[in-house]
């Protein structure tokens, strides 16, 4: 029976050594007594101390709260809490690059302490102070000369599959990862890889034997039987992988909105007076989180980061993300995560029962969004009504920084030219109106040289 006061995660339940939990607003894990002896060696060995804090999550063992399952329970840790969980197929490319290579780093240190990863899932890695981390404190075991590595079935699924089809296909097949939860089949990627990455030798032997190596023992009803490889063996293996991966390129390829800030109708003193008025009106919201919807690649994000403790950079399109998060990288920012959202069809809550990863509006509310030269692609381009958007934004934030852009602008001018105008409700007069339905609002400002306005707006329900 659980503690008074806690909740499991809906995502943690498959693993026999234990689960994460939460008590008050903190994220705990309960050690079971079946992974003592695999988590005291990860402890006494250096393995913990060689990776805490760079590429695994630090802890602290806790006496408080008490476990959920004290009869099962060994330990309780409080791991550093990540403020925001993100999903792989969230990830753009150079993020799922970065991570698998972070993954087979921990995989090869483990093996200097006498320790393996069991687990190898993309959903184990997020992204903390801007750097992928593994937080699953759960994943190793004591490894056992002559040991295959368990998890090389699953980085390949969760990884190289996928960043092989988004370098050598198309970028979106990322999206591949949010039908198929334990990664991409193996015989899946063989069949919409190109014949010249599969005859790659290290594609060939990694996607397609391994594929064909899998369809064989499921014919015979189990996994391989008396298969070993020497500590040799796996070492390179593993050096292998990290080649290929460390090879992949995606260039992004020119897209409609990876390139807006150089193709936009703004003046350089509208800009200016726009950047301004952001701070402006940051500077007097500004408590908490930050989520930046269609930020592009991220030029405002980078202006609330500078005030806030963290600040999401959400895009829909996957060259701006990419340029965003090697910016991150270049930068060596910590408190910015750009991720690949559209927002007409946003991450949904799917898994089992439906809580094994949570929507994009579970992980909400925000305390401020962000929605800059936004509304009138959802307007007009997707036919969503003031109303309507109005709604979404008032179940996602407490505090609204939302820019109104008019149909005389060059920019809707643009969305028009291919459709007929069938917006008669597309006017300030009518957003004020609907907004102010759930919003109060609290100030707003023209941008000179542009006829857009800018509005700062708080939640009717929050304080103040």
């Amino acid at each position: 029976m659980e503690v008074s006061g806690t909740s499991r995660l809906g995502s943690s339940f498959r693993d026999p050594s234990g689960f994460v939990f939460v008590h008050g607003r903190q994220i705990h894990r309960q050690v079971n007594l079946s992974y003592r002896e695999n988590y005291d060696h990860l402890m006494s060995s250096g393995l913990y101390q060689e990776l805490a804090g760079r590429l695994l999550i630090s802890h602290q063992e806790v006496s408080d709260p008490p476990p959920p399952d004290g009869e099962q329970a060994y330990k309780v840790l409080r791991p550093e809490q990540v403020p925001f969980l993100s999903y792989p197929y969230e990830w753009c490319f150079s993020q799922l690059k970065d991570a698998a290579l972070a993954t087979l780093k921990i995989q090869s240190r483990a093996l200097h302490f006498d320790m393996t990863l069991k687990d190898a899932s993309a959903y184990n890695i997020q992204f903390l102070k801007g750097k992928p981390i593994l937080i699953d404190t759960l994943s190793f075991e004591k490894y056992r000369e002559g040991q295959p590595w368990v998890a090389y079935r699953q980085f390949c699924q969760h990884f190289l599959a996928p960043l092989l089809l988004m370098a050598y296909r198309d970028v979106r097949l990322n999206q591949l990862l949010r039908i198929h939860l334990d990664g991409v089949p193996l015989d899946l990627a063989r069949t919409l890889l190109p014949f010249r990455a599969l005859v790659r030798p290290s594609v060939l032997a990694h996607i397609q034997l391994h594929s064909r190596g899998q369809q064989h023992f499921a014919a015979k009803g189990g996994a391989a039987k008396g298969w070993r490889v020497s500590r040799r063996g796996m070492a390179g293996l593993l050096e292998n992988l990290e080649a290929l991966v460390k090879g992949l390129t995606w260039r992004g390829q020119k897209t409609e909105w990876g390139g807006y800030y150089s193709d936009t109708n703004y003046t350089a003193q509208a800009l200016h007076k726009k950047k301004s008025l952001v701070r402006q009106f940051l500077s007097r919201s500004l408590e908490g989180m930050v989520w930046d919807l269609g930020a592009n690649r991220g030029l405002f994000s980078r202006i609330a980061s500078q005030q806030a403790e963290v600040t999401i950079s959400f895009d829909m399109d996957p060259a701006a993300v990419e340029n965003n998060y090697l910016e991150v990288v270049t930068r060596k920012e910590t408190g910015l995560l750009p991720l690949l959202v559209d927002l007409t069809s946003p991450s949904p809550a799917i898994g089992w029962h439906n809580r094994e990863r949570q929507s994009l509006l579970e992980r909400g509310p925000a305390q401020t969004v962000l929605a800059l030269a936004l509304i009138h692609h959802l307007a007009i381009s997707n036919n969503l009504p003031l109303a309507r958007l109005a709604d979404f934004f008032g179940a996602i934030c407490h505090t609204l920084i939302i820019e109104f852009i008019p149909k005389e602008d060059s920019q809707v001018q643009r969305l028009l030219s291919s459709r007929n105008d069938v917006f008669p409700d597309y006017t300030r007069e009518a957003f004020e109106k609907q907004f102010s339905v759930l919003f109060a609002i609290r100030e707003s400002a023209a941008i000179s040289d542009s006829g857009r306005v800018l509005y700062r707006m708080t939640r009717r329900t929050a304080a103040g």
